[in-house]
C-alpha cells in the first residue's frame, strides 16, 4: 500500500521537483527531497495543514512565495520528468523513507554549517548540501505515522 494516494501525473510532478531541488546530490539526495514532499502531505500540521494532494504540496504558497524554490525560479522543475527520477518518485510515494529525511518536513541549503534548529524545529541531519529538520516533539504526530 503506498504511503499516499497518487496518480501518474503526481509521479511526474514529484520527479521534476526531486531533480530540480537535488539533482546535484544524486539519487540519494533526490530521494530525501521526495521524503519531504510525501511527509508534508501526510503531516496535516504546522505549516502543512489541509494539504490534500501532491499539487497542494508542490504549489503551496507561504509568506507570499512558493514553498519550494524551484517552482519560483523556473529551473529544471519545468522540464519533462526523466525515467530515473520517475522511478525514484514512485519509490518515495510507495514506501521509501530514510534518515535524515525520514520524518523531515523542511530542508534547505544554508551555504554554511547547518544550524541546530530551523524556525524552532530540530536538525535531524545533513546530506551533502541540504540540512533536514523534523517537527519538534509533540507538534506533528502524523508525520511519524504516515
Amino acid at each position: 500500500m503506498p504511503r499516499v494516494k497518487y496518480r501518474n501525473s503526481d509521479v511526474d510532478l514529484v520527479a521534476r521537483m526531486m531533480r530540480a531541488e537535488a539533482e546535484g546530490e544524486g539519487n540519494q539526495g533526490m530521494l530525501y527531497v521526495g521524503n519531504v514532499i510525501v511527509n508534508r502531505l501526510v503531516a496535516n500540521c504546522l505549516d502543512f495543514e489541509n494539504l490534500r494532494s501532491i499539487d497542494d504540496v508542490i504549489f503551496q504558497i507561504q509568506g507570499g512565495n512558493y514553498s519550494f524554490e524551484a517552482v519560483q525560479k523556473g529551473n529544471s522543475f519545468y522540464q519533462r520528468a526523466r525515467p530515473n527520477e520517475q522511478r525514484l518518485a514512485r519509490q518515495t510515494l510507495d514506501y521509501w523513507r530514510d534518515h535524515p529525511a525520514k520524518y523531515a518536513l523542511w530542508y534547505f541549503n544554508p551555504y554554511a554549517p547547518c544550524p541546530p534548529t530551523w524556525y524552532g524545529q530540530p536538525f535531524t541531519g545533513q546530506f551533502k548540501n541540504h540540512c533536514f529538520y523534523e517537527p519538534a516533539a509533540g507538534t506533528c504526530e502524523n508525520v511519524y505515522m504516515g
